[in-house]
């Protein structure tokens, strides 16, 4: 059991009192770096007025459970197509790009694309983010490993309900009960159950192809969300790219760039945790789909608007005719 550190705050810190009180991680000299400040931020194609549905998403905090409920047709949910660009996760790094009135653009910085040097684009009300000292950046890291979890004000009443995936340092360390730090440098209780610890975001262990299988099977049966980066709703890339995320390796956001990276592997010799890329133009267009090989001639992925995270075979029309090759990143 890792050892707990002797801090225990339970309030939101002023500055000077997370100098004087903050564990031994605590760099006091780290520049100010902007965060996510709601559980799931989407990351709009362009600023402005949006359905009234969406409104549960643009709010501070966001209700994903009644926006995404709030989308019960496959036409409510392909309206986002071509709208809504990826979704970035509570504490998660990103740079302001620009402003217009009460919205900014922002990149995410994991999110690999080549839209923008600094990452994913997209814009987001300025509600939604913060800008704060980073001076927890050398603590150890909670990393939610269920598809979401909630954070706690004092062990009892909850705080917010953050997904599968969400990283946080940690600044005390209990039995049952792990301390961290939100991104409005506000102290927080989650279940130990909940998260992996790890010292450092490069001791993740490398995962086997079964371990990416395994992960991506704990999502079956969630609907497709196009943009979707979260436990409340995935797009096809952005199921693949937080499974490996989970397991510590970094892909590209999207499938289109996804294929450009890894080792070929031919169809013939896939493994689990593979990722099977399809295109238009019977496998010679644009790439415009992703899933991960799951074994014994089967594939895992999340579809598109109106079905759910499934496990179909490699054969299936119209995937077995748009097949575009295959890559292996392990």
């Amino acid at each position: 059991m890792i050892a707990a550190l002797s801090l225990s705050i339970l309030l939101p810190l002023t500055p000077r009192e997370a100098d004087a009180a903050a564990p031994a991680c605590y760099n006091p000299n780290q520049s100010n770096k902007t965060y996510v400040n709601v559980s799931v931020a989407t990351l709009w194609k362009e600023p402005g007025a949006k359905r009234t549905t969406d409104k549960y998403s643009l709010s501070n905090p966001v209700d994903m459970r009644t926006w995404t409920a709030k989308m019960p047709t496959t036409s409510s949910r392909i309206w986002l197509t071509g709208k809504t660009e990826t979704q970035g996760l509570y504490g998660q790094e990103i740079q302001v790009l620009k402003t217009s009135g009460s919205w900014v653009q922002v990149a995410v910085k994991d999110q690999y694309t080549p839209k923008s040097k600094y990452g994913y684009p997209g814009w987001m009300p300025k509600t939604q983010i913060i800008t704060q000292k980073a001076g927890y950046e050398n603590c150890q890291t909670a990393s939610v490993k269920i598809k979401t979890a909630y954070l706690y004000n004092d062990k009892i009443k909850k705080f917010l309900e953050v997904s599968f995936n969400t990283r946080l340092p940690i600044i005390n360390v209990q039995q049952d009960w792990v301390q961290v730090m939100t991104p409005a440098n506000q102290a927080k209780w989650i279940k130990r159950s909940d998260i992996n610890i790890y010292m450092t975001l490069s001791k993740i262990p490398k995962p086997k192809g079964s371990d990416l299988v395994n992960t991506g099977k704990v999502f079956l049966g969630l609907p497709y969300l196009w943009a979707g980066n979260s436990a409340f709703g995935f797009d096809c890339s952005g199921y693949t790219h937080s499974i490996y995320k989970y397991h510590g390796i970094l892909l590209p956001r999207d499938a289109s760039e996804q294929i450009k990276k890894g080792k070929f592997v031919n169809k013939t010799q896939l493994q689990p945790g593979d990722l099977m890329f399809f295109a238009y133009n019977k496998g010679k267009g644009r790439v415009h789909h992703v899933a991960m090989y799951a074994g014994n001639g089967k594939m895992i992925h999340s579809p598109k608007a109106g079905k759910t995270v499934e496990i179909i075979s490699i054969n299936t029309s119209p995937y077995k005719q748009e097949y575009a090759g295959a890559r292996r990143y392990l």
